[in-house]
C-alpha cells in the first residue's frame, strides 16, 4: 500500500506536468485517443486476464512443491505473450489510419485531417509498449505469487518516471510526440525495476519453448478465455467512452481521463493494493481446501475496503473543485479546464465504493478457479455501461449539463450493479460471507462519513476566505480526524487492531 501511495503521488506529479504543458487541448485529446488502443491490446492479451488465469495455476504448482513445473509454465507463457503481442502490435501499426478514422473517431465525421494524422503517428509510437508491458505484467504476477509485493508495486512509479523524463527532455523539442515516447520509456522502466526481484527467486529458470502440449498451459488458456471476454467488455467500454468524448466539445476526452485518474488514486491505494496482496492468499487457501478460512479472509478484506472507501468518496466529492484547482490550474490548464475535470470527477467518485468491491470479489472468484462468473457479470455490466453512456450523455446535454459527466455517471452506475451482483453470487458460492459483520462495518463507516461530511461542508464555507491549498489541507485533516474519532468511539475492531499494531512497532523500536 505504501508503494501504491508513492505510485499515485508520482503519477499525480506526472499529470500536473502534463496538464501544465498541454492543458485540455486537441493535441492531448489525440494522445489519449491514441493510447486507448494499446491499453486495450495490453489488457486483453496480457493484463488482468492473464494474471487471473496464471496466478492460481502457478500458485498450485508452488503449493505442491513442483517448482520445475511452475517455471516451465512461466517460461511458456512469457514466450507466448511476446509472440502474440508483438504480432498484434505490428499489425495494428500497419492498420493505424483505419483504426483512428473508423474506430477512435468514428463519431466525429468532421475530423480534422491534421488531428487524424497526429493520432496515427502517436498510435504507432505507443504500440511499442504493449509487448513490454505484457512481459512486465507477467513478472508482477510471478513476484506476487512468491509474496513479493514491493518491487511490483513500485513498477508504476518507474512508469510515471518515464513520462516525467520525457516531459522535461523530449516534449520541449518534440511536443506531444515526446510524450508518446515517454509512454514507451515508462514501459521499459516498469519492466526493469522488477528484474532484481526475479533474479533473487530460488529455483528460477527459463525454458525457450512454447510448451503448447503442456496441460498447465492449456489450463491457463482455459481459465483465461472467459476472463478475456470480461476484460474485452470493460476495455470496449473505455473505447466507447473515448469515442463519445472525442465527438463532444474540445477537452472532453482529456477531462474524463484526468478525472478518472484522480478517482483511481484512492482506488489503487485502497482496493487494488489490498486485492493484489489478497489474491495469492485466497488462492493458497483454496489450494489447501480451507474455504472457511477464505470466507473469513474475504469478509475481513471487504470490511477493510468499505471502511477506507467511504471517507475517500465523501472527501473527493466535496473537495473536488479546490483539489483540481490546486493540482492543475496553471499554465495551459485554465479555469474552464478545472470545471470540466471537476464535473467528471463528481460522477466518477460516486462509483468508488463499487469499484473497490468489484476489485476484491473478482479476485476471490479467480482464486476459486472461477473466471466465468465475474466475466459474465462484468460483461453484462459493461454492456449496460455502454447503453448508459449514450443515454446519460444525451440526457446531460438536453438539460444543459456538460455531457461528458454522463459518461462518468454511466461507469459508476454500471459498476455498482456489478459489485452487487458479484456479492450475491459469492455469498451463495461460499454459503455466506459473514454478512452481518460486513453490514455492521458499512453502517459504522456511514455514520463516521456523515460526521465527516458536516465538517467538510463547514470548511467549504471558507472557500472565499482561504487559498485552495489551505482549504484542501484543513478539510482533509479535519475530516480525517473526525472520521477516525467516530470509528474509535464506535469500537470498530479494525481501529483497535491498527492501534495495537502501531504500539507493537513502537515497542520494537
Amino acid at each position: 500500500m505504501i508503494a501504491f501511495v508513492l505510485s499515485n503521488l508520482i503519477g499525480l506529479v506526472r499529470q500536473i506536468l502534463v496538464s501544465r504543458t498541454f492543458g485540455t487541448n486537441q493535441a492531448l485529446d489525440a494522445f489519449y485517443a491514441a493510447a486507448t488502443f494499446p491499453d486495450l491490446l495490453f489488457s486483453l492479451l496480457a493484463g488482468g486476464a492473464l494474471a487471473s488465469a496464471f496466478v492460481p495455476t502457478f500458485t498450485g504448482f508452488l503449493a505442491n512443491e513442483k517448482r520445475d513445473d511452475a517455471w516451465r509454465l512461466a517460461s511458456a507463457i512469457t514466450n507466448l505473450v511476446i509472440l502474440i503481442l508483438g504480432l498484434v502490435s505490428g499489425l495494428a501499426a500497419l492498420l493505424a489510419p483505419t483504426i483512428v478514422r473508423h474506430i477512435l473517431f468514428v463519431l466525429k465525421p468532421d475530423l480534422d485531417p491534421a488531428l487524424q494524422s497526429m493520432t496515427v503517428e502517436l498510435l504507432r509510437i505507443i504500440l511499442i509498449a504493449p509487448t513490454i508491458f505484457g512481459v512486465s505484467g507477467l513478472l508482477m504476477s510471478i513476484l506476487n505469487t512468491h509474496q513479493k509485493f514491493w518491487l511490483p508495486a513500485l513498477a508504476p512509479v518507474f512508469n510515471w518516471v518515464g513520462w516525467i523524463l520525457a516531459i522535461f527532455f523530449l516534449v520541449p523539442s518534440m511536443g506531444i510526440y515526446g510524450l508518446a515516447w515517454g509512454y514507451v520509456i515508462g514501459a521499459i522502466l516498469h519492466l526493469l525495476v522488477q528484474v532484481p526481484g526475479l533474479l533473487r527467486l530460488q529455483g528460477r529458470r527459463y525454458v525457450p519453448s512454447f510448451e503448447l502440449d503442456n496441460p498447465a498451459v492449456s489450463e491457463v488458456a482455459r481459465l483465461m478465455a472467459p476472463r478475456l471476454l470480461g476484460v474485452a467488455a470493460v476495455q470496449m467500454n473505455f473505447v466507447v467512452n473515448a469515442m463519445v468524448a472525442a465527438s463532444q466539445n474540445e477537452g472532453s476526452l482529456t477531462a474524463i481521463n484526468v478525472a478518472r485518474m484522480l478517482m483511481t488514486m484512492p482506488l489503487f491505494v485502497i482496493a487494488q493494493a489490498i486485492a493484489t496482496a489478497a489474491l495469492p492468499t485466497f488462492a493458497a487457501q483454496v489450494a489447501r481446501g480451507e474455504l472457511g478460512e477464505m470466507r473469513s479472509s474475504l469478509a475481513a478484506t471487504l470490511r477493510g475496503v468499505i471502511l477506507l472507501s467511504l471517507p475517500a468518496t465523501v472527501g473527493l466529492i466535496l473537495l473536488r473543485q479546490p483539489i483540481v484547482a490546486l493540482l492543475f490550474q496553471r499554465g495551459e490548464f485554465n479555469e474552464r479546464s478545472t470545471q470540466m475535470v471537476s464535473w467528471a470527477l463528481l460522477w466518477y467518485t460516486a462509483g468508488l465504493l463499487g469499484h473497490a468491491i468489484v476489485e476484491i470479489l473478482s479476485r476471490a472468484f479467480y482464486a476459486l478457479h472461477d473466471t466465468k462468473t465475474p466475466v459474465i457479470v462484468g460483461t453484462l455490466a459493461m454492456g449496460l455501461n455502454v447503453i448508459f453512456s449514450f443515454a446519460f450523455a444525451n440526457l446531460f446535454s438536453q438539460i444543459g449539463w456538460m455531457p461528458h459527466g454522463g459518461l462518468a455517471l454511466a461507469n459508476s452506475f454500471a459498476t455498482a450493479l456489478e459489485g452487487a451482483a458479484l456479492f450475491i453470487l459469492m455469498r451463495k458460492r461460499l454459503n455466506g460471507i459473514e454478512g452481518k459483520s460486513i453490514a455492521n462495518g458499512f453502517i459504522q463507516a456511514s455514520i463516521a462519513s456523515l460526521a465527516m461530511t458536516v465538517i467538510l461542508l463547514l470548511c467549504l464555507r471558507l472557500t472565499a476566505v482561504i487559498p485552495p491549498w489551505l482549504l484542501v489541507l484543513s478539510g482533509i485533516t479535519a475530516g480525517g480526524l473526525i472520521y477516525a474519532l467516530i470509528l474509535t468511539s464506535l469500537r470498530v475492531p479494525e481501529v483497535r487492531s491498527l492501534l495495537r499494531f502501531v504500539q507493537r512497532r513502537i515497542q520494537m523500536i
